[in-house]
């Protein structure tokens, strides 16, 4: 066998252990199927077999589909009727499993997801390990998707409906304790007694004993909790859940699916309700939000954090003490994720009180951990002193990696980088946190431009996953290889872009902002602009994100920016009035307390009532939906054209930046993925609409036209699904 090993212990209980090859983990596959379906129905015709322990021989358990195949199997062209039949083999095996006449054990050596929680909850027995890595779940809600082995009507029939749908709907992972407290698993066992453990339930439960008897399989079964779906708590569990399903926007169907095929599956008999389930699993396979998702979120994410775009010529590069300087919020951010990564950290201000002030930061992060129980008193002590507080550049010397994350000017950061990198050995890399100043210029200033790279992190930095990797023109591949270790030994996700004014991510963060205002000077309601780009699903809108990052940084942008004569469209013309508007009135966001929001003192943010007399709300609104384009679709132009300039080169690195760094919506799998979605020729027609509406920014390029004409999609496959700007 390839994929399993069966072994007969003396007592006659079969130990099948799960082994698919070339696998860190054990994933559903043809052969694995094909093989355990031979497994079950020997053990169930031979005599001589009393009931079978399934386990792996791996340290986890199994996982579920492997969805690099799902997501083929979506741009194959699959129709929702096809796919509602991909499970019917893994389906009828568990099926078997459950209503044989033998009883089947699972032996849960480790983390059971998707399929593989399925497959044990079709068990008659489930035995977790205790360990903090054994966790369960059944998390296909997280790429779009239901579970599609049974777990949808299986587990409200285990626990009743009220415990269920917030681990479907959630996708919820569950540690040993609490699978057993939710009934999930029915006990949980040290690693030594596993198999021993299930052995003995499995002679303790000959053939003929109820308990290898599905409850559902009994005449007069009722979901757990009362009368069934039916009763008055599961109705009020299902009125809850549907009204959090819909503030999905219907941008995510995976909820609505799992509601109606609980609600549907659970008053009908087992096997028909497996068949509910199949046909809702159907529509979401052959929708576009799962593929994108599996495929950003999941396949490409996966690979962007092995390191995947880095040369795998140069050596790995160790970094055991950074220096950072500025200990503004960024740099304290930095100090605190390099420390917690078990690197020294050398944290540099111009006076000590704001490097101590920047080194406090990590403290008051490190406090609340101890609080929450995340972290021991002794560890968070110990990741504290590894950060040192100065004011001296002196002390950068025996660094491998800088970091500069100092004010956002050339003058500024000019007078920083010679001064630093003269301390550092030949061999140090010099990285430049800048978010919109090209890194091939600061490299100017540096006596080796080679081992100048930028590395753009996000705010707050302890909890934005992605890193922007900006390569210059003078920067090396060994610069790129050590920058993507660092960032890899933070445990971030990297996209790796070449220069250019603003890069990638501030790029398209800006065309989203600019939009927001320009529509606001435009005379559209302030409210309809914030909650059209909330419906779309982007993560704030764009008044609001334009307070966080300050409107005074946004001048200083747009200065810089004409101070050094770039090209028009990185001078933000029609953002640029009502930028300067609000700055003279000093209504510069947040930090100043108030910008297009009020940011009231132990109240609720709300936008500034004088909005409405500072830019006159027109008679005439646009629809929600065109609002929501505008957003949508100035982005993923702007990222078009940073693939036609090649400041990126790879189309996932524009998704996962979109996704990962500015909150772009993830059901569109990013910007590139959207255009693909939407099909190339459609979205160029959408935008040629909104730029004789709204102007030239909108205007396709001659090269993306091209495209179109050449039927070539960002992605290999991409698959044309009816135009979501109908309003334009």
């Amino acid at each position: 066998m390839n994929t399993l090993t069966l072994e007969i212990n003396p007592q006659a209980v079969a130990i099948v252990r799960i082994d698919v090859p070339e696998r860190s983990l054990n994933v559903f596959t043809p052969t694995f199927v094909d093989e355990l379906t031979d497994v079950v129905e020997y053990v169930l015709g031979d005599d001589k077999i009393v009931g079978a322990v399934i386990t792996s021989a791996k340290p986890g358990f199994l996982a579920g589909a492997d969805l690099k195949v799902l997501v083929e199997a979506f741009d194959g062209g699959i129709t929702p009727a096809a796919a509602s039949r991909r499970f019917v083999r893994e389906t009828a095996m568990m099926r078997r499993i459950e209503t044989g006449t033998k009883p089947f054990v699972a032996a849960i050596n480790g983390l059971a997801l998707g399929g593989g929680l399925e497959l044990a909850l079709a068990c008659h027995h489930r035995i977790l390990v205790d360990s903090p890595k054994a966790v369960v779940g059944l998390p296909e809600v997280n790429v779009g998707l239901l579970p599609a082995g049974g777990g949808t009507q299986r587990l409200p029939r285990m626990i009743g409906v009220e415990r269920a749908l917030p681990l479907l709907l959630e996708g919820t992972t569950l540690k040993p304790d609490q699978a057993l407290a939710l009934g999930v698993v029915d006990a949980v066992v040290a690693a030594e007694h596993l198999i021993e453990t299930a052995c003995q339930w499995v002679l303790d439960h000959p053939t003929g004993h109820p308990a290898i008897t599905k409850p559902w399989d009994t005449k007069g079964f009722t979901v757990p909790g009362g009368v069934g779906c039916l009763a008055p708590h599961a109705v009020r569990s299902f009125q809850y859940n549907t009204t959090l399903a819909r503030r999905d926007n219907h941008n995510y169907p995976a909820r609505q699916a799992i509601l109606s095929a609980v609600f549907e599956g659970t008053q009908l008999p087992f096997d028909r309700a497996l068949r509910v389930e199949a046909k809702y699993f159907g529509t979401l396979l052959a929708n576009p939000v799962a593929r994108n998702l599996m495929r950003t979120l999941f396949i490409n994410k996966g690979a962007a954090d092995k390191l995947s775009r880095r040369p795998v010529e140069h050596d790995r590069f160790t970094v055991r003490k950074v220096g950072v300087i500025g200990a503004g919020m960024m740099g304290a951010g930095i100090a605190y994720v390099a420390s917690q990564a078990g690197v020294e950290v050398v944290l540099i201000d111009t006076d000590r009180t704001a490097a101590e002030r920047g080194k406090a930061y990590s403290g008051r992060l490190l406090d609340k951990a101890v609080e929450r129980g995340s972290q021991t008193l002794e560890l968070a002590q110990a990741q504290l002193q590894r950060i040192r507080a100065t004011t001296e550049f002196g002390e950068l010397e025996d660094c491998e990696l800088v970091i500069e994350a100092v004010f956002e000017t050339r003058d500024v950061k000019a007078s920083v980088i010679p001064r630093a990198e003269a301390l550092l050995a030949p061999d140090s890399l010099f990285a430049s946190n800048t978010s919109t100043l090209p890194i091939s210029g600061l490299a100017q200033y540096a006596q080796r431009p080679e081992h100048f790279i930028g590395m753009h992190f996000f705010s707050p930095v302890e909890r934005m996953p992605l890193v922007e990797i900006i390569v210059g023109q003078q920067t090396s591949t060994k610069a790129v290889a050590h920058a993507l270790d660092f960032v890899g030994l933070l445990k971030k996700t990297p996209i790796v872009v070449n220069d250019s004014p603003g890069f990638y991510t501030s790029r398209i963060f800006s065309c989203y902002i600019d939009e927001g205002m320009s529509m606001l000077a435009e005379g559209v309601a302030p409210a309809l602009i914030e909650n059209a780009a909330r419906l779309a699903g982007m993560a704030t809108g764009p008044l609001a994100v334009t307070d966080e990052v300050s409107l005074d940084l946004q001048k200083r942008v747009i200065d810089q920016a004409h101070a050094d004569h770039l090209p028009l469209q990185f001078l933000r013309s029609h953002a640029r009035p009502v930028v300067e508007r609000m700055t003279t009135l000093g209504r510069l966001g947040r930090k100043s307390g108030g910008g297009f929001y009020e940011f009231p003192q132990g109240g609720k943010k709300h936008l500034w009532p004088q909005l409405h007399t500072l830019f006159s709300v027109g008679a005439d609104q646009p629809d929600v939906t065109h609002i929501r384009d505008r957003l949508l679709y100035i982005m993923a132009l702007e990222s078009a054209r940073c693939m036609e300039e090649r400041v990126i080169t790879d189309p996932v690195d524009a998704d996962l930046g979109a996704i990962l760094g500015l909150g772009y919506p993830a059901w569109t799998g990013g910007t590139l993925s959207l255009i693909d979605t939407v099909g190339l020729p459609v979205f160029i027609q959408c935008c040629d609409r909104l730029a004789d509406q709204h102007g030239e920014r909108f205007r396709p390029s001659s090269w993306l036209r091209a495209r179109a004409q050449r039927g070539e999609a960002f992605y290999a496959s991409g698959v044309a699904e009816e135009s979501p700007c109908k309003s334009a």
